[in-house]
């Protein structure tokens, strides 16, 4: 048995473009739709191994269109940019939502270094 924290709660905020994540450990993360495309599990984003990840950029405006669960153990999002492969596990959500400030800054100088935006126009 997985000793993982599970969602109490998810509320999809559309308008704010905020996934709202209450887990069973008394946690509540509000992770942007954004921060929550460019952190995508899927290998489209991560990659098939290390130092294969590809950055996204461009993403300040994406939102969440629906949100399928996967078994017991997972959430697919639905972006509005047609990305929709990544299986957000519960431990990866919590992940994200734990470490949110730290990955956050990691991605804004990953952007720098790249010299990319997070604007979709620019």
């Amino acid at each position: 048995m997985s000793n993982t924290p599970k969602p109490t709660n998810i509320k999809l905020h559309q308008k704010s473009r905020v996934l709202e994540i209450s887990f069973d450990d008394d946690n509540t993360f509000e992770l942007s739709t954004e921060f929550l495309r460019v952190y995508s599990p899927s290998a489209e984003v991560r990659g098939h191994g290390p130092g294969q990840e590809v950055l996204q950029f461009g993403k300040e405006d994406v939102n969440i269109t629906n949100i399928e669960p996967i078994g017991t153990y997972a959430v697919c999002l639905h972006f509005d940019d047609n990305h929709d492969t990544g299986i957000y596990s519960w431990e990866w959500l919590h992940y994200l939502g734990s470490n949110q400030d730290d990955l956050w800054a990691e991605y804004i100088q990953r952007l720098e270094e790249a010299g990319k935006k997070r604007s979709p126009d620019a």
